[in-house]
């Protein structure tokens, strides 16, 4: 059916009718669309009107095109948070009324390398713990956590105990309280180590989140370099004019 039925541009209309036939289940997650030939005739509208819509959708995440393969449907993410507000991943998987859990992959002490000096502020006798964790919701493997931080900031016996929060274990002194986070965020393709881990094929994106973490005093106490599936989570912030 045309959708030539008001004055908005066309583009606009195709973006619509494609969202509206995704959200009724005609076009489903993970889904190949038919061809631009196909689909530009199905809808009365050009191919280069269809392909401007597709653009936008794709910017929006809402469907992805694959060189020489075709356009898919982007599943909607399960997971969706602002980064106004830190707030940990294991909060976010019970917000979507999953269970979370924890892989313990490794932990290693060494001396803190230049960029740790810097970050860290610390001497080079100072010792940085590494850990390396995956989190799961409901079992299934959704981020890839890398976490440096002082080990003099944490409990002796934190790497056998195999603690989840790294925030807690830090506070547990109590002459650290995690105040603010500074946040980057890179999107990366296949990554060659990470995705096999997240059981991520070469079309899943991933989500980069490199947090400095400071302290009252604007110490950092934490860095973080974190990868999230990009079909599973999405992160929003809300922007206030001035």
């Amino acid at each position: 059916m045309s959708i030539k039925a008001d004055h908005r541009h066309l583009y606009l209309q195709v973006i619509d009718r494609l969202k509206e036939d995704i959200e009724k289940g005609i076009y489903r997650e993970n889904e190949k669309l038919p061809s631009e030939f196909d689909l530009s005739k199905e809808l009365g509208v050009s191919r280069a009107t269809l392909r401007e819509a597709l653009r936008l959708l794709e910017e929006e995440n809402i469907i992805v095109r694959r060189h020489g393969v075709g356009t898919f449907v982007n599943p909607k993410p399960v997971f969706t948070s602002g980064i106004e507000q830190l707030s940990s991943i294991s909060s976010m998987i019970e917000n979507a009324g999953m269970v979370p859990g924890t892989i313990f992959i490794e932990a290693s002490e060494n001396i803190p390398t230049e960029d740790d000096m810097d970050r860290f502020q610390c001497d080079k006798d100072d010792q940085v713990l590494t850990i390396e964790r995956v989190r799961t919701a409901d079992g299934e493997p959704v981020v890839y956590c890398i976490d440096k931080v002082l080990s003099k900031h944490l409990p002796v016996n934190f790497v056998q105990k195999k603690e989840v929060s790294i925030f807690s274990s830090l506070e547990q002194s109590g002459d650290i309280h995690v105040a603010y986070a500074v946040t980057y965020i890179d999107p990366v393709g296949y990554h060659e180590q990470v995705s096999p881990i997240l059981n991520c094929g070469r079309e899943t994106a991933l989500l980069v989140l490199k947090q400095l973490h400071y302290d009252d005093n604007d110490r950092v106490v934490l860095y973080s370099k974190n990868y999230f599936r990009a079909d599973k989570f999405s992160f929003h912030v809300i922007r206030k004019r001035v």
